[in-house]
């Protein structure tokens, strides 16, 4: 299954959650979720009982569609998590926290996940001192994240600085706003992460 380009809103509904999917309509509490917290289409506000399954289903995609990766990735990530000492779904999740674009989305160099995957795929971005253009690249503790010089002036990027200022940035990550460059200090606790997904049901869901 590719990777989504639907309409982003639409599935936030759908969820029920937000994802972080829209940047300056979420950031200014307009997003279509706020405004019809309910799913979209004519029975959209009736109440649908979810089998186990669909549970577990709903999990999966919400961290999908959150972090912007296709099924073939997620399964990746999850098996790669799964290989690894300790709890699988606290695995996945810091595993997953660590890819580049997420990470420069987390430094606040861009409003949304989706955008901070073109800034690397486009090569705005340096690890380190080197250009890395693939937003799998896995960040490692200390690794320093800056937009290459050519880049510090795009508005778009600017723009992202001035907003997520306003709603701060994650703890793990210690950001230079004026020099946009910022330090992946080290792996977050699971409890830091904050996002709106159950991991449990993801390995439950793959563990069938």
């Amino acid at each position: 299954m590719a990777r989504y380009r639907g309409p982003v809103e639409k599935l936030e509904r759908r969820l029920g959650v937000s994802l972080a999917l829209k940047g300056e309509r979420r950031l200014a509490g307009k997003s279509a979720l706020d405004k019809r917290p309910y799913a979209p289409g004519q029975h959209g506000q009736r109440r649908a009982k979810i089998s186990e399954y669909g549970l577990q289903l709903r999990e999966k995609q919400k961290a999908k569609f959150m972090y912007g990766v296709s099924e073939k990735q997620f399964r990746r990530i999850f098996d790669e998590a799964a290989r690894k000492e300790g709890n699988t779904g606290i695995n996945l999740v810091l595993l997953i926290e660590r890819r580049l674009d997420n990470v420069v989305y987390r430094m606040g160099f861009a409003t949304t996940r989706r955008f901070a995957r073109q800034l690397v795929t486009h090569g705005h971005l340096l690890v380190n001192g080197s250009k890395v253009d693939i937003p799998s690249y896995i960040v490692r503790a200390g690794d320093k994240v800056e937009v290459c010089e050519k880049s510090k002036n795009n508005p778009q990027i600017k723009r992202a600085l001035e907003l997520t200022q306003q709603t701060g940035i994650a703890p793990w990550v210690d950001v230079e706003r004026e020099k946009a460059m910022g330090i992946f200090t080290r792996i977050p606790e699971r409890e830091e992460v904050v996002i709106p997904v159950e991991e449990r049901l993801i390995v439950e869901l793959y563990s069938k």
